[in-house]
């Protein structure tokens, strides 16, 4: 190799080390197939679980404007604020989140697993990204380590986002969130799962993938 071609590559290296930096972790045009980042954050090697059947579009228990599997044994239903003057108090820490109110949830307690929770935003058309970033933010916890990725899941065009939350009320070790956003007839949805206390990213992470991997607008 001469002179030439060695500072060539060099510089090629060079470039290719500055481009990898920054919060963003690499990701494809909106649209291109869901990439494959092995290993922490995203952990894309997870197989996606069984699916049990589907769910959602009007009439459903979960009635947002798109269909998903459901994993075997995890079993949706929608989410009712409670009634009467302290329940609506208590109701609205619960269902409220960043600009967003939760429609129905997820339950894979029975089959092993935590939660996979439906959010609608409250400005119908607020951008996914922009949907995500108010979401992780909007439990009031210490939020660190943002990465966003954009994505095709199932039939629609997607941005994802992983980070770490720190409750102020415990001092846990920080648990890691993923969420997905998705625009469908008119409404932005936010589909979100967390590792936890009794919940690591085995318990949840498969159930998730099945159910962003198969999403398809509701008829």
């Amino acid at each position: 190799m001469d002179a030439r071609t060695r500072v060539a590559v060099s510089a090629a290296l060079i470039l290719g080390l500055l481009a990898g930096c920054g919060d963003d972790a690499a990701a494809p045009a909106a649209g291109d197939p869901a990439p494959q980042a092995t290993g922490e954050p995203w952990y894309d090697e997870t197989t996606p679980a069984a699916s049990g059947g589907t769910t959602g579009g009007a009439g459903s228990p979960c009635p947002v404007p798109v269909t998903f599997p459901l994993a075997d044994g995890w079993t949706a239903k929608a989410v009712e604020p409670p009634k009467g003057e302290l329940a609506e108090l208590v109701g609205e820490a619960l269902t409220k989140r960043g600009g967003t109110t939760v429609r129905c949830e997820v339950d894979g307690r029975p089959a092993g697993g935590g939660f996979l929770r439906i959010w609608a935003t409250d400005t119908p058309t607020a951008a996914p990204r922009a949907a995500l970033e108010s979401f992780a933010t909007g439990a009031g916890e210490t939020v660190t380590g943002q990465q966003f990725r954009d994505l095709r899941a199932g039939g629609l065009d997607a941005t994802e986002m992983t980070w770490l939350a720190t409750s102020p009320l415990a001092e846990e070790e920080a648990a890691r969130n993923w969420a997905l956003a998705v625009q469908s007839a008119g409404q932005t949805l936010v589909f979100a799962v967390n590792e936890g206390l009794i919940t690591e990213r085995t318990d949840v992470l498969p159930a998730y993938r099945l159910a962003v991997r198969g999403l398809t607008a509701a008829r």
